[in-house]
This record gives structure tokens, sequence and C-alpha cells, in this order.
């Protein structure tokens, strides 16, 4: 099987988690347990996630030139994913404040910083997302920047799965480049501007997938094919990364050419065994681990 390589536009993180019994309600203040401080951001989680189930990766994206700039760094690095398009802005990094509670559900407030001045690519980074098999993003960073990446992935053959998260509309000019749509049932309804299925999004894009928590994933296409993949029984710890774990994995299915069953399968065990430890980028599961669970 071919190594697939995955090139990630998008964000980096310095996740502040604590844990809580409960989630507070507006105006409420909770006591909380343990807190940690984890790498994370969608763009940098979903780079980790794909270099650790097997892709080689290459991370497009930006840190400020603060203290939480370096944790950021050398946890890409160490999952052996390329930094060399990760570029230093002046100004603090992206944060993100993450409350989990004894369910595992969480509650995530993001603060963009360097993030947000991740505005357009150089001829480097076009570059390498032409040489990619799959270009990942998701909206964590400025939409043109996402819109620009996208459509030089489309001039280059390089296949454009988009992770259309957090939740907001996007302009046709994006939509018309995704070959892949990940969304989960929150996005998939921003998108439709209603309660939607994946089929509902298909005058959309020509592909989605919807993740659904425990209950798995669901794939739709414009050729007729319609799928319901359940998720591995897991004990759920922290679902934080879960969905990244998810598309990670599945960008490198892709990229190698599973079939599509087996393609969203697979990630879905790659999510189940990330919602069973702790953390963000420090819970992504192994390509031995996922291969284990699916």
């Amino acid at each position: 099987m071919m190594t697939a390589r995955v090139v990630v536009v998008g964000s980096a993180n310095l996740d502040l988690v604590v844990t809580a019994p409960a989630l507070p309600r507006p105006g409420e203040t909770v006591l909380g347990g343990e807190f940690t401080t984890v790498p994370g951001g969608k763009g940098a989680n979903q780079a980790v996630a794909a270099a650790r189930a097997g892709g080689r990766v290459s991370f497009v994206g930006a840190v400020g030139d603060d203290d939480f700039a370096r944790p950021q760094r050398d946890n890409l690095v160490a999952a052996d994913v390329d930094v060399s398009r990760l570029r230093t802005v002046p100004g603090p990094s992206g944060v993100a404040l993450i409350a989990v509670d004894q369910h595992a559900e969480n509650l995530i407030v993001v603060a963009p910083g360097a993030n947000a001045a991740l505005a357009g690519l150089s001829p480097e980074d076009r570059a390498e997302v032409a040489r990619a098999d799959v270009l990942l993003c998701q909206l964590e960073i400025p939409v043109e920047t996402v819109a620009e990446a996208a459509a030089t992935a489309r001039a280059n053959g390089t296949v454009v799965v988009l992770n259309a998260a957090p939740a907001r509309t996007l302009p046709a000019a994006v939509l018309s480049t995704v070959d892949l749509l990940v969304v989960n049932e929150g996005e998939a309804e921003v998108l439709a501007g209603r309660p939607a299925e994946p089929g509902d999004l298909l005058d959309l894009v020509p592909r989605v997938v919807m993740t659904l928590g425990a209950r798995g994933a669901a794939y739709a296409d414009r050729d007729g094919l319609r799928l319901d993949v359940a998720a591995p029984a897991v004990t759920a710890v922290d679902t934080t990364a879960a969905g990244d774990a998810f598309t990670g994995a599945l960008a490198v299915a892709w990229a190698e050419g599973r079939p599509v069953e087996e393609a969203v399968r697979w990630a879905c065990a790659a999510g189940a065994v990330c919602a069973t430890r702790p953390g963000a980028s420090s819970s992504l599961p192994t390509r031995a681990e996922i291969e284990a669970l699916s």
C-alpha cells in the first residue's frame, strides 16, 4: 500500500484543559479538578493524527512568538510531521480553553491568536499542496486561506478534504473545490440551514461523511452510495480530539485508495481509540492501534 502524502493547512493551539464533575451553565462557576496544557488546534491535531495513522504529513500553519509556540512545534516534530512550512508571526499563539466533564463531554472556547494571521500561502506552501495526495483543511484559520489552498489543490489534482469545523456558512467558491466534506450534525445543519442528513449536502459537494459520535458515521455521494458505519464500542474518557482523530485517519485511508466503507470504518476506529484517553494530541492513536480496533 502506498504511503499517503497529506498536507494539512490549519490551526495550531495550546489547549488549556480542566476536568470538572459537570460543565458550567451560563453565569455558573464550577469547582474543577485536574488542569493540564496539551498542544492542540484542529489543524495540528489532524496533522498528528494523519502522521500517526501512517501518512507522510506536512503542516502549513502559524504560531506566535510567545512561550506557547514551542510546545506546539515540538509536538508536531515528535509525531514526524514536517514543520518547514510552520511560520512564526508576532503576537500570541492560538489558545483553546477546554472543560471536560465526568461523562467525557466538553466545552471549548478558542482564541485564534496566530491562526488568524495565516493570511495567504507562499509559493513554497502552494508547491507543497501541489505535491500532496490529499489536502486537509478546517475552519480555524481565515476562510480566504482555505480557499487558496483548495484552489491550488484542485488545479494540481490533489484531493481536497474539508472538515467544516467550527460550524459556519461557506462561500460557493470554497465548496466547489471540495472532494470530500467531513461534518458533524451541528456543522451539517449550519451548512444546510436546517437539520440535515449527509445526502442533503450533496447539492454543495460530491461526497459527505457525517460523524455521529459513539454511533459511528454516515456517508453519501452523488453516485448514490449510502453507508451507515458503526463505531467500535469503547468506554469514553474524553472526546476532545476524537473528531480530529477520525478526520486525520480518514484522509490517510482516502489517499491510500481504500474502499469507502473500509476507509470510514477505519476512521471510526481511530476516533474510538482517541476517546478512551484524556487530552487532545496526546490521545491520538497510532496506525497499529487503529488496525487493532477496526
